[in-house]
């Protein structure tokens, strides 16, 4: 019997091998420096996420919301570098601030008057009162993790499934479980998500479902006043987009409070992108420690971990050594300063908004018009394409959609001129500062054609 699905799934794999054709002989020059670079370089690139097929990508320079290749090539940038590009590229208070401040030294492991500025107005946006700094995001959540143990006194963390919190030993669990290593979906598996992560910490860190308070609740349970805290992306950033219900996150922190444990926000990824005060703000819910980076330095490495003002305190009274030599580094602080003050204001978000509705319109006309199953979803600056006909409110639904569209959708963009992320149904785009009509109109074209081939 035809089968319509499988039908469209055929047409899509022949479109990957003709878009995969294309993307190679756009990129000579890029072939060749992977070539050369696997001579020095592990795999030929500096981070393993940049091992993409067919080839990883190379680049030479970005400007404002676009960014080039080795080859000449020019895309809009909708990548971000992972979502730290909300600046756009070479932003002018960014270059001017980072020039400054190159100029009147770069390191001195001492505190700098832009510090003070940086946690002033990240604890007007986030509401918590006191701040730390560090240079990345697995650095951050890492203090997060172990503030909660020593401030409690408890071992045990609590994770979501299919979450990513950087790549520290207590959060590399069940990042990306394979279905049959999962566990049952009412008591997901801890399953390390790398090589060389021993059990004996692999079974420090529990697991529980997203927007399900009731998986929380039996972990607290079963491990009385054993529990920290949780770690928990209040958006769901590693399986495309999946936002929290409505009462998810107060829940969350009304049920680990009346058990003695922390709540930490990993807003890593949703920071400065989902809006002014992130998630934070958005939902109105202050956790006990929200985790920061990639937007925050406009491009440069920093990362910003906020606390109570009791927890902060257990920290300044040495508690718990929150240290780093490059922790605060003057160039970080001033380019996140710039960042904070001149590039990611009320006027930049409204403009990102009009941008966003601008882009999921047209997305979502392109798939009613090709009968795609598929739907859009947004969150600020953030947003993906979800093949499938459901929302996906975790990481069991996040698996039964089938990358093998988003891959094909990927190729399309980035040969039509648009640069998404990798990794298919993973990634989210990013709207930056610096992107216009005519950038998210390629984007719409380019989609537009992608689902008119497989409608065909």
């Amino acid at each position: 019997m035809f089968n319509q699905a499988d039908s469209k799934l055929a047409v899509v794999e022949r479109l990957i091998a003709q878009q995969e054709a294309i993307f190679v002989q756009r990129q000579p020059k890029s072939a060749e420096l992977a070539a050369r670079a696997r001579g020095v370089l592990a795999g030929g690139v500096t981070s393993n996420w940049q091992i993409t097929q067919p080839q990883p990508v190379w680049l030479s320079h970005g400007a404002g919301s676009k960014v080039y290749d080795v080859d000449g090539n020019e895309y809009v940038d909708l990548h971000g570098g992972y979502g730290a590009a909300l600046a756009g590229h070479a932003h002018p208070a960014i270059v001017n601030a980072v020039r400054d401040q190159v100029a009147h030294g770069t390191h001195f492991a001492q505190p700098t008057r832009n510090a003070i500025a940086v946690a002033t107005e990240l604890a007007r946006r986030f509401g918590l009162p006191q701040w730390r700094f560090a240079n990345s995001g697995t650095e951050a959540t890492m203090d997060a993790v172990h503030l909660m143990r020593s401030f409690t006194g408890r071992d045990l963390i609590i994770k979501v499934e299919g979450g990513y919190h950087g790549h520290h030993d207590s959060v590399q669990v069940s990042v990306m479980p394979d279905p049959e290593d999962a566990g049952p979906a009412d008591k997901p598996a801890q399953v390390p998500s790398s090589s060389g992560i021993p059990a004996a910490i692999t079974g420090l860190t529990l697991v529980a479902t997203f927007n399900d308070l009731g998986s929380v609740a039996r972990l607290l349970d079963e491990h009385k006043d054993q529990v920290a805290g949780m770690i928990v992306e209040p958006v769901m950033m590693n399986a495309g987009i999946i936002p929290p219900e409505p009462g998810f996150l107060r829940g969350l922190k009304d049920l680990l409070h009346d058990n003695g444990a922390l709540l930490t926000f990993d807003e890593v990824k949703t920071g400065l992108t989902v809006g002014p005060g992130g998630v934070t703000a958005k939902e109105g819910v202050i956790p006990d420690i929200v985790c920061l980076a990639k937007s925050v330095g406009g491009g440069v490495s920093v990362a910003a971990i906020g606390g109570t003002r009791e927890l902060m305190k257990y920290v300044a009274d040495g508690g718990y050594e929150m240290v780093g030599t490059f922790n605060g580094n003057p160039l970080a602080m001033a380019a996140a300063r710039a960042m904070l003050t001149e590039v990611a204001t009320d006027e930049a978000y409204q403009r990102i908004e009009r941008l966003r509705a601008r882009a999921e319109a047209g997305i979502t006309k392109a798939i009613a018009d090709n009968g795609l199953t598929a739907h859009v979803v947004t969150a600020g600056a953030k947003g993906c394409v979800v093949f499938a006909d459901a929302p996906v409110r975790d990481y069991r639904g996040f698996l039964t959609t089938d990358d093998t569209f988003s891959n094909a959708h990927w190729l399309y963009q980035h040969n039509g001129g648009v640069f998404l992320p990798p990794w298919g149904k993973i990634e989210q785009w990013l709207i930056s500062v610096q992107h216009d009509e005519a950038d998210i109109d390629r984007l719409v074209r380019n989609f537009a054609a992608f689902a008119a081939a497989i409608h065909s």
